[in-house]
């Protein structure tokens, strides 16, 4: 058992230290520096702004209304305070979230990877994977531009299908694929309509045929062996080589979603493009 004396001294030992504690606080410039000492030594409220709890609380409430800008600068700040917090995870991916909300694309897909490569089991990752893809997908511009934005979000779309299969993502993602598919089509059949004005029909065969070969599902197919029995039979359109000119834009996804079940999906996370 303790003796007497000693109890005494500790018990005045934490008087004393609350005490100076006490005054430390009251010497601080304001609330925010005095809630974070609190939290450190485990004596705020937990829904206190300086505290991980109201943090996040702030940043959530930023983010569900649409200010993404404020949303990131909490999150940013609870990554750096307090990374090992209960919350550290859901910062990593919202700091993400952010970004690509904001059309920092390439931002965004950074941050995506890097929580991927950190936390590869986490049950988020089918989300991320998916994000991964509109980060790319996102950026894709019109076919007489360069399309690796669309390749890479197909390799990222394909990659997630092949290790979540069963994701609420599956129905999106594959009419996503559909409409990049579609996308790489139309520029292929864009091309071979500049031979075909240029008067390089050998060219304009060769892109027709990769056309009907690699993408024998698309809309493009049909005009692509009219054009190509065209050239092949001596009469090239010279005079209509605008009328095989395709849309020049990506194709509405959801336009291709009308015969896949959208089952288990729970809403788009983007109804745009």
């Amino acid at each position: 058992m303790m003796p007497i004396q000693r109890l005494s001294r500790s018990r005045s030992f934490s008087f004393f230290a609350v005490f100076f504690l006490l005054l430390t606080l009251l010497a601080l410039p304001g609330c925010g520096s005095m809630n974070k000492m609190l939290a450190a030594v485990g004596l705020a409220d937990d829904n206190s702004p300086g505290t991980p709890d109201g943090m996040v609380m702030t940043a959530m409430d930023a983010f569900n209304e649409g200010d993404y800008s404020g949303a990131l600068k909490i999150f940013e700040e609870l990554r750096d305070n307090f990374p090992f917090s209960q919350y550290s995870l859901l910062a990593d991916l919202k700091t993400a979230d952010c970004r690509y909300y904001m059309g920092d694309y390439a931002e965004a897909l950074a941050l995506y990877e890097e929580f991927e490569a950190n936390h590869p089991t986490n049950e988020a990752i089918p989300y991320v994977l998916f994000q991964m893809g509109m980060c790319s997908y996102k950026q894709i511009g019109t076919i007489d531009r360069d399309t690796n934005d669309a390749v890479m979000a197909l390799q990222a779309f394909t990659r997630m299908l092949r290790l979540f299969p069963e994701s609420p993502y599956t129905s999106e993602v594959k009419a996503r694929i559909r409409a990049g598919r579609n996308f790489l089509a139309r520029h292929e059949m864009y091309v071979a309509a500049f031979y075909v004005r240029s008067e390089e029909f050998k060219q304009a065969e060769r892109r027709l045929g990769y056309l009907l070969a690699t993408y024998p599902e698309s809309d493009e197919c049909p005009k692509a062996k009219e054009l190509l029995a065209a050239i092949q039979s001596g009469n090239p359109p010279f005079r209509t080589w605008r009328d095989w000119i395709p849309d020049l834009s990506l194709p509405d996804w959801q336009t291709f979603a009308s015969g896949l079940s959208m089952q288990g999906r729970g809403g788009s996370t983007d109804d745009g493009p």
